[in-house]
C-alpha cells in the first residue's frame, strides 16, 4: 500500500514546514523492489534520493581484483550517504547498493533535492545530519578493519546478524564479504569457535550455542 504521509517516518522531515512536507509528498513517487535486486552501481548516477520506508539495503565496495566488504546498511527510516555525497558532488556511484529483501523506498527526483537543500535549512539541516552520522560510522569500520583482532569482529558480526536468534542463514563467503577478509580466514576462526564449543556449522547456516562467550569476546579491545 502506498503510504501518502511517509515524510513523517523520518525525524527530521516530520519537522519540515507543511509547505516543504507538501512538496516532498507531491513529488516523490513510491517504489517497491524485489529482494536481490542491484538498486544502485558503479558508474551508475542518483537521479533520486532514496528514504527507505520498509526492508534492508545492503551497501559494498568491490576492488578491481574482486575482493568485496560491507560498508553499511540502510534499514526503514533511513536514507543512503553514498547517494547523499553523489547528490552533492554530481558524481557517479563508487559501491553497490543490494535490497538484502523486499524494500519499499519513497523516491524523491534529483531536482527536488537539489531546491530543498539550497532553500530549506530543515531538509539541509536533516540531510547533513545524517550524513555526518554515517561518515563517523564508516570511520568506526575502517578502524574496526585496521585494528581489530578477527576473531573478535567475526564473534561480533554472529551476534549482530543472529538478531537475538540462535541460527544465522548465512556462509562463509558472506561472513568474508561482512568483514572484508579472505573466505579461507573465515573458516579457520569458525572452526575455532566451533571447536571451543561456541557454534555448530551447517550447509548455509551457523548456529550459536553459546552466546555469552561470543559476547564476552566480542566486547574485547585490540
Amino acid at each position: 500500500m502506498i503510504d501518502t504521509e511517509w515524510v513523517e517516518r523520518f525525524a527530521g522531515l516530520s519537522r519540515l514546514d507543511p509547505a516543504t512536507k507538501k512538496l516532498l509528498l507531491d513529488r516523490s513517487k513510491i517504489v517497491d523492489v524485489p529482494e536481490g535486486t542491484m538498486i544502485f552501481g558503479p558508474g551508475n548516477s542518483p537521479e533520486n534520493m532514496l528514504f527507505l520506508l520498509d526492508g534492508t539495503v545492503r551497501v559494498q565496495q568491490v576492488s578491481d581484483t574482486g575482493h568485496e566488504i560491507v560498508l553499511y546498511r540502510i534499514h526503514a527510516g533511513e536514507s543512503c550517504v553514498l547517494t547523499t555525497a553523489c547528490l552533492l558532488a554530481y558524481e557517479d556511484y563508487s559501491a553497490e547498493g543490494f535490497a538484502e529483501t523486499t524494500v519499499q523506498a519513497a523516491a524523491v527526483p534529483r531536482g527536488v533535492f537539489d531546491d530543498l537543500v539550497a532553500q530549506s535549512k530543515q531538509f539541509r539541516d536533516f540531510v547533513f545530519a545524517a550524513f555526518s552520522k554515517r561518515i563517523t560510522d564508516l570511520f568506526l569500520m575502517i578502524d574496526e578493519v585496521a585494528f581489530q583482532r578477527l576473531d573478535v569482529r567475526l564473534a561480533d558480526r554472529l551476534i549482530e546478524l543472529s538478531h537475538g536468534e540462535e541460527k544465522i542463514a548465512t556462509t562463509h563467503q558472506k561472513l568474508s564479504v561482512e568483514l572484508g577478509t579472505a573466505r579461507e580466514v573465515i573458516s579457520r576462526q569458525l572452526q575455532e569457535f566451533q571447536r571451543r564449543g561456541w557454534i555448530e556449522q551447517a550447509r548455509g547456516s551457523v548456529s550459536l550455542l553459546n552466546r555469552i562467550q561470543l559476547e564476552k569476546l566480542a566486547g574485547q579491545s585490540v
